[in-house]
């Protein structure tokens, strides 16, 4: 990130330099200063400025993009996605002023760029439409809020973003490979399930099998009013409330003790709508949802290990719920000069619990409606280019699913094989 405003004044001073020394050495009667305008004119031209003299403008994101060769059983294919809603490709547009000593005032828009969202791509869709703006090859708007920070009793943030509890188990890994091995079903969610008796595609999704994408039941920013307190002896907490009517609360703890580096997370949210009209899409209406994630990485040797846990629970219902499971160990040295590389093994389980996935078809070559469990295991490699602020990896994925239907019992199904390459690039 940097401050593209700074950068193109530096450069316009190196120009005026420039143009200086030469016209010393010619005829200052020609029109030097009118040809040194007009090229500090273009050089603006091509850099970000900001808005005023009070408030920064800092430009910063990333690109993503994977190669995934997939197998369900019956049919395999190779695919080119992006990394997923709220992974993908974007920009972040940040700013912020001084008020006085100590306070400050900013905002930050976060555009989200997609060409194919790997949420919505299935065996019928390899270029699945991004679940922000509904086409491809779309731009849609992720985040947009103001905020004012203290640096004495915290910050407070109004606009479309993420709630306290968004995601917050995942981002407590600082394994190095939380983008391409986490507990949400980024790559498969709207791949259909193929029935091994028959060879044809199920109406039940790999997504929707494992219940609320799995561990993320509130993973999607929402119109909302946030707090955060400011960080003491690595403790902080979080609140946030949306309309109709959203609330949750998270707390975090991170520290290092012995060379051993802790972060713990865990957070509650809840939605209420009689109306069936709650903002929150991920997190179903009139439902509880709490998550817990922790990381610990012995730093001389690298070795780490990362677990989460979720679990919702519908308030119109005694037996309806989602619960998941995720675990992953490995090791993050430094081998090489290029920067870090993560080896890791991952395993999930998530579980739909008399949850309707579907409308009931009638037959199990048609839709679904029952409990089903999915389990996942996996094995990966990241390698870091500090040079480029960039991250390759490699990883290879087998799905299988226990699904019952309330109709006809347990449905034979074919389990589902990936391998995934990427890489991410961040400015």
């Amino acid at each position: 990130m940097m401050k593209y405003s700074l950068g193109a004044l530096v450069a316009a001073g190196v120009l005026a330099g420039g143009f200086a020394t030469s016209a010393s050495a010619a005829d200052l009667g020609g029109n030097c200063c009118a040809d040194l305008e007009e090229r500090i004119a273009e050089l603006e031209a091509t850099t970000a400025r900001k808005g005023n003299r009070k408030v920064s403008l800092t430009v910063s994101g990333w690109v993503g993009q994977q190669v995934t060769w997939w197998d369900d059983g019956g049919e395999s294919n190779v695919y080119v996605t992006d990394l997923g809603t709220t992974l993908a490709s974007h920009v972040m547009f940040t700013g912020q002023a001084q008020i006085m000593p100590g306070w400050t005032a900013g905002y930050v828009l976060h555009l989200e760029a997609m060409g194919s969202d790997s949420l919505t791509t299935s065996q019928g869709v390899p270029d699945g439409p991004s679940v922000l703006t509904g086409t491809n090859n779309g731009v849609g708007t992720l985040q947009s809020f103001w905020f004012i920070k203290s640096d004495q009793l915290g910050k407070v943030s109004v606009g479309k973003q993420s709630q306290a509890s968004d995601n917050t188990a995942i981002l407590v890994d600082g394994s190095g490979s939380l983008v391409p091995a986490n507990w949400v079903s980024f790559d498969v969610n709207s791949f259909f399930i193929r029935n091994s008796d028959t060879g044809a595609l199920t109406g039940l999704q790999w997504g929707p099998a494992g219940g609320c994408v799995w561990g993320d039941c509130n993973g999607a920013p929402t119109n909302s009013v946030r707090y955060d307190s400011p960080t003491f002896a690595g403790f902080s907490v979080s609140a946030s409330w949306g309309e109709d009517d959203f609330w949750d609360v998270a707390a975090r703890y991170a520290g290092e003790w012995n060379s051993v580096k802790v972060s713990i997370a865990a957070a509650y949210s809840q939605t209420n709508s009689t109306a069936n009209n709650s903002p929150n899409v991920i997190q179903p209406f009139d439902s509880g949802y709490f998550q817990i994630g922790a990381y610990a990485e012995h730093v001389p040797t690298g070795l780490f290990i990362y677990g989460a846990y979720g679990h919702l629970n519908f308030f119109d219902s005694s037996t309806a719920s989602n619960n998941t499971w995720y675990l992953k160990g490995g090791i993050r040295q430094r081998w090489n000069p290029l920067g870090h590389t993560v080896l890791y093994g991952e395993y999930e389980r998530a579980e739909s619990n008399g949850i309707v996935n579907v409308d009931s078809g009638g037959s199990f070559d048609g839709r679904f409606i029952g409990n089903s469990e999915v389990k996942m295991w996996g094995l990966g490699a990241v390698q870091e280019i500090d040079a480029a602020a960039m991250s390759l990896w490699i990883k290879y994925r087998h799905l299988s699913v226990d699904a019952v239907d309330v109709d006809f019992g347990r449905l034979p199904t074919d389990d589902f094989n990936e391998v995934t390459a990427g890489a991410l690039i961040n400015f």
